[in-house]
């Protein structure tokens, strides 16, 4: 942000444009058209009623909070619900969906996507609603859930998402921000136009027509020659675009999951959704090009930022360290000596970034204002672990890798991918030409 305003003042003084600047003002564009059109956004309040099958897949979650999960579903009384246990046998499980009378299969083939296809093939509701088995419903999940599709083009629904109890680490807290500004910002105003570009995995909701209809290409279908089964909630969206409906997102139907309190574990979590998102955006790029161009400029934005900060940092440490383009800097008011001189411009630039962020995303704040104080943090975990893993995700889109944080889950396949240099070389001129536009 820094940076971004000394080359603001350097164009109306000299007449220089800069292209970073060029770049920051796309950014602030970018959430000027979310926040306008988010405003917009009004959640569906008629009620509706049709028949529902709830279909859970789970691999190794822990028994206790498992039947916690369940019972909370049941309670909400859908349809019917359908648990798919998949991987090693696990008799725990197994007891919990027989002692609360759930209906339940299990199959040795581990991955999320076979067993979603095992549970549609059993459901017979007209709406099939996908949960994570670690997700916990509120009294009105279900009853909101539905009510978009009283609107018959609509074909897919997602909910409002938060994490259980946030205050417990720096992380979670950092987890659960991230989540609120989705929910505040990014999804309201993908949903006015109908084109929520992923409906989150939590619970999601689909007509089980347009599961059906896919379900093959679902379990086959490559990008760049490779089997990728992460993402599979992005997936089934793209699905539901493709056949013509709506995505929509149904802010007073609320969940709560949990979030990662040691950073290895999110750093897998975030690179696994990196990859996924990314790959996804590519593959659906053509469609959002003729059908919805607002959707492409705010996915392309997502894999184009990150590699633009990221080049722009090597660009201001090169500067830095070699005093070139000093110049900028002179409008500030620096110490004499150089070392105080970079000091400074690392507590201004850090300083404004804050500043920045506080206020593209004042509404969250407005909900919890003490993670006002955590914000300095929330700004270093989203430079020096979101970013890098976000470019790190793209370069290796082509990789054949499993799921990555469930030890029984879909372990990738083992094969040379020779595909496996595209991601590279587009990343690599990404880089590139950020740094050359950097300060």
């Amino acid at each position: 942000m820094l940076a971004f305003l000394l080359q603001i003042n350097a164009l109306f003084s000299t007449g220089h444009i800069y292209l970073f600047a060029m770049f920051m003002m796309w950014i602030w564009v970018l959430w000027m058209l979310r926040v306008t059109l988010a405003a917009r956004y009004r959640p569906w309040q008629a009620p509706f009623r049709t028949t529902t099958s709830v279909i859970i897949p789970v691999v190794d979650e822990p028994v206790d909070l498992f039947e916690s999960v369940l019972a909370r579903v049941i309670d909400q009384r859908p349809t019917e619900i359908i648990v798919v246990i998949n991987g090693p046998r696990n008799l725990g499980l197994e007891k919990v969906c027989g002692y609360l009378g759930v209906r339940w299969a299990w199959t040795d083939v581990s991955g999320k996507r076979n067993a979603v296809q095992i549970g549609v093939g059993m459901a017979r509701g007209e709406i099939a609603v996908l949960v994570d088995s670690d997700t916990i419903w509120t009294p009105d999940t279900l009853r909101e859930l539905i009510k978009p599709f009283r609107n018959p083009r609509v074909g897919g629904v997602t909910t409002r998402q938060r994490i259980i109890r946030p205050d417990r680490t720096v992380l979670t807290r950092w987890a659960d921000w991230l989540e609120n500004v989705r929910n505040e910002y990014s999804m309201p105003a993908m949903s006015v136009l109908g084109t929520v570009g992923c409906l989150p995995g939590r619970t999601i909701a689909f007509r089980r027509s347009i599961l059906v209809r896919y379900m093959d290409r679902f379990l086959s279908e490559r990008f760049l020659g490779v089997l990728l089964e992460v993402s599979d909630d992005r997936t089934l969206t793209n699905y539901t675009l493709l056949a013509g409906y709506h995505t929509v997102y149904q802010s007073t139907a609320l969940v709560y999951t949990d979030a990662p309190t040691r950073l290895r574990s999110l750093a897998k979590q975030q690179y696994r959704w990196a990859r996924g998102s990314q790959y996804n955006t590519l593959r659906m790029l053509p469609w959002m090009l003729q059908r919805a161009p607002i959707l492409a400029v705010f996915y392309v934005s997502d894999i184009v930022v990150p590699f633009v900060l990221v080049g722009s940092f090597v660009s201001w440490g090169i500067s830095l360290a070699t005093g070139q383009r000093a110049a900028l800097y002179e409008a500030l008011p620096l110490p004499a000596g150089a070392g105080a001189a970079v000091l400074t411009i690392l507590a201004l630039s850090a300083l404004m970034t804050v500043l920045s962020l506080a206020i593209r995303f004042g509404r969250h704040f407005a909900y919890r204002p003490t993670d006002m104080a955590h914000l300095p943090t929330f700004m270093l975990i989203n430079t020096f672990l979101l970013m890098p893993i976000r470019v790190l995700g793209f370069l290796r889109m082509a990789h054949n890798a499993g799921w990555g944080t469930r030890s029984g889950g879909f372990a990738g396949e083992r094969r040379w991918n020779t595909a496996i240099l595209v991601p590279y070389v587009l990343g690599g001129v990404m880089l590139a030409a950020s740094v050359m536009i950097g300060v």
